[in-house]
């Protein structure tokens, strides 16, 4: 079932709640290869266990906020206006969830466009923003490292479409139209599928090794600070 949160807003307490512990489509990329496979490696076992944390403890802990993600949640913003401007007007969603494959993955699209249609913006460094229109604009196609993104979002929230807004002050807005992908949108759900079945067997340890007589002692969290 789709469940729309439109009244949470990106990076508050309250959206961080809702997304906690869940498979999300920004991390997708975490658990599936370039190649469609599912990951096993560092960055794979680290995300299980850092929502396997997350599910135990309903805590999200604090992230470092880097220089590009500021400029890119003012940049976004501009983008998201310019494009409403341009093209469509374009509806808050907050957060969106579906749990129709027996677990549960998130998106927090850019906006909705629509019955149909959402939008994913991107704020990019100018030079990577060139390549995009030189590489991706000519060809009608979208940047590859965000493909695992956008079809998860288009797979979590059934729309037909997205629009993928490349954005770089200073440079050409650019607009990709994306649909839906079988082949990518099988890929992620076999593989989040298997990832939630290897959270689940670590769960189980987890558990019986409390009831255990495992020399493991309570403690009590004190330290809620914010990363910059």
């Amino acid at each position: 079932m789709i469940t729309h949160h439109p009244d949470l807003i990106q990076g508050g307490p309250e959206w961080l709640a809702a997304r906690c512990g869940l498979l999300t489509a920004s991390e997708m990329k975490l658990i599936i290869t370039p190649t469609l496979k599912h990951a096993s490696n560092d960055k794979e076992r680290a995300h299980l266990y850092e929502l396997l944390a997350q599910r135990i403890t309903q805590h999200v802990e604090p992230s470092y906020v880097s220089d590009d993600m500021l400029r890119g949640k003012t940049e976004e913003i501009l983008a998201r206006a310019k494009y409403a401007e341009t093209y469509a007007p374009v509806e808050d969603c907050g957060f969106i969830t579906n749990n129709e494959w027996g677990f549960t993955i998130g998106c927090s699209p850019d906006g909705l466009v629509g019955k149909d249609g959402m939008i994913e913006c991107k704020s990019r460094r100018q030079k990577y923003q060139i390549q995009t229109v030189i590489e991706n604009v000519t060809t009608d196609t979208m940047p590859e490292e965000y493909a695992l993104q956008v079809q998860t979002a288009l797979l979590v929230s059934g729309r037909l479409w997205c629009d993928f807004v490349s954005y770089s002050g200073g440079l050409p807005m650019a607009t990709i139209r994306v649909l839906p992908d079988p082949v990518i949108q099988d890929a992620i759900i076999k593989a989040a599928t298997a990832f939630e079945a290897r959270l689940a067997e670590k769960w189980d340890v987890y558990m019986q090794t409390l009831d255990s007589r495992a020399r493991l002692i309570e403690t009590e969290r004190t330290i809620e600070a914010e990363m910059f």
